[in-house]
Order: C-alpha cells, then structure tokens, then sequence
C-alpha cells in the first residue's frame, strides 16, 4: 500500500501510467467491450465500475489542454446526441479533476479505431451500457 494512490490501481495499471507519455491515450472500459482484440495492453479491473477507475486514474493523471478534447465516449448508436447517464457521470469526474476540460465524443467505430491505437485499456466490470471513456494524458508542469 501507498499513500495517496487510490487502492484499485494495481502495480500493473500504475506502471502503465507512469510510463505513457503526453498525448498517449488510455481507454477505460465496459464488461462489454471487444478489449481482449482491440490490441493495446490490456489491464482487467472486473467488479470495478468504470466511474470509479475513471475518477482513481484522474487523481493521478493530468489530462491533454494542449488539445481540445482530451476526454471521449463511444456515442450512442443511432443517436449521436443522445447523453446515456454514465457519460453525465463521466464528465462530473473529469470536471472534478480537469475543470476546464469537457466530454467529447466520437462514433462507435471511430472510437473502437482510436482505442486499437492507444497505449493501454482498462476493463471494467461496468455493466451500464456505453461505459467506455478515453483519456488523452497531459503534462505536469513545473511548479
């Protein structure tokens, strides 16, 4: 055990976001998601919501302002306006840590292309359905 470092993150998932890079993406996942083919490493955090990981990997990580998106969901299919709750929870976990960064959003397939080139993926045990994020990492400056 550390201090500070939320207890869901594992060594594996730790090392993974020490070692990326800025503008590296890591996606955060549903139980439903294809990960196991998507490509990039894969972390399993089965039982654990997405929401929470979300919110554990954002006291660590500093998201991209370089950009202007650096957080994404998986837009609903046949309804690219339509908001799903876990993405309303998203984008209160983001501003919590990133309050000037909001929840962009991309097609389905656009965002299961982008995710096969990312550097990691998080699967989550998350059951509501769209739960997928992707996080573009930022830097931290000096102080």
């Amino acid at each position: 055990m550390l201090k500070n470092i939320p207890p869901i993150l594992g060594p594996d998932l730790l090392g993974i976001l020490r070692a990326m890079g800025h503008g590296d993406e890591i996606a955060i996942v549903d139980a439903n998601y294809p990960a196991d083919a998507a490509g990039p490493a894969l972390v399993r955090l089965d039982g654990v919501s997405a929401t929470d990981v979300l919110d554990a990997i954002l006291t660590l990580m500093p998201l991209d302002d370089f950009v202007d998106d650096a957080a994404f969901c998986m837009q609903v299919v046949g309804d690219a306006d339509k908001r799903e709750p876990v993405m309303d929870a998203f984008e209160t976990i983001v501003k919590k840590h990133e309050p000037k960064i909001g929840l962009a959003s991309l097609e389905r397939f656009a965002f299961y292309e982008r995710v096969s080139h990312g550097y990691a993926i998080v699967q989550t045990g998350e059951r509501r359905l769209y739960g997928n994020i992707l996080l573009k990492k930022g830097v931290i400056r000096p102080a």
